[in-house]
């Protein structure tokens, strides 16, 4: 199990982004993390992956664990090595290597089986070997997702870490990529989901949590959240908490957790 407990980070010693944060994603599991921008999402994504120094940030309280194992003081090789891959947000491919070589890179700490690997990574995204030797910067929004996906997945992680795979992609290839994450845990790799498409995202998580403000303020399985009126009225766009323009502006009620 990847457990974070009472995390808290800051940023160039002054900025607290985080606030106590905790959270569980067992093993098998699709585990969904919602929350608008600047809510801390990436932060806690830097904060498991050893990536927070490169950013100016520090946990100053509290631990990770991955399999009851302190990980947070590791640094970001020793993580991946240990099975824990990122998929970062706006994919960061490598755009001036080809497709197989971005792959390559992403299998550079298996000691063997990299040809095996990248195989089957074009198995699980047969666009990836039709483009195989096509310039990664030339490749559309939803194939350079599927690139960066699957270089995380060359290194065979035990936990994969996606943030907002759905950004800025179509309807058809947001479903797309939905279904490639099921498959993907259903290959026996356990996922933490972090995404503003909060419908998506609870449709395929078991579990969810939102975070707000550095905290996270709900709790429940995804199934609940779906059903709250809360999530439904300010993450999935109801839209009958107001039924006019006029009265969007005047829509008053808080979040019942922030009365």
């Amino acid at each position: 199990m990847l457990q974070v407990r009472n995390l808290e980070v800051v940023y160039n010693e002054v900025i607290q982004v985080l606030r106590g944060v905790s959270l569980d994603v067992p093993k098998g599991s699709i585990v969904a993390l919602l929350g608008a921008n600047g809510a801390g999402k990436t932060t806690l994504l830097r904060a498991l992956t050893g990536l927070l120094d490169v950013h100016g940030g520090k946990i100053t309280k509290g631990q990770v664990l991955l399999d009851e194992t302190p990980i947070h003081t590791w640094r970001a090789p020793r993580i991946v090595a240990a099975g824990l891959g990122q998929v970062l947000e706006g994919r960061r491919v490598f755009s001036e290597f080809t497709v197989e070589e971005n792959l390559r890179v992403g299998g550079h700490t298996r000691s063997s089986g990299l040809a095996e690997g990248i195989e089957e990574i074009y198995e699980l995204f047969p666009v990836l070997r039709e483009r195989r030797k096509r310039t990664a910067g030339y490749l559309s929004g939803g194939e350079q997702q599927m690139l960066a996906m699957g270089r995380a997945l060359v290194a065979q992680p035990t936990y994969l870490l996606l943030d907002e795979p759905s950004l800025g992609l179509a309807p058809k290839i947001v479903q797309q990529i939905k279904e490639i994450i099921v498959e993907i845990n259903s290959r026996g790799t356990t996922v933490l989901l972090v995404e503003q498409n909060a419908t998506m995202a609870l449709s395929i998580a078991q579990h969810g949590y939102v975070l707000e403000h550095g905290k996270v303020v709900m709790d429940k399985p995804a199934a609940e959240l779906l059903e709250d009126d809360d999530i439904r009225d300010f993450y999935l766009g109801r839209g009958d908490a107001a039924t006019s323009y006029r009265d969007v502006k005047h829509y008053k009620r808080r979040k019942r957790w922030l009365s």
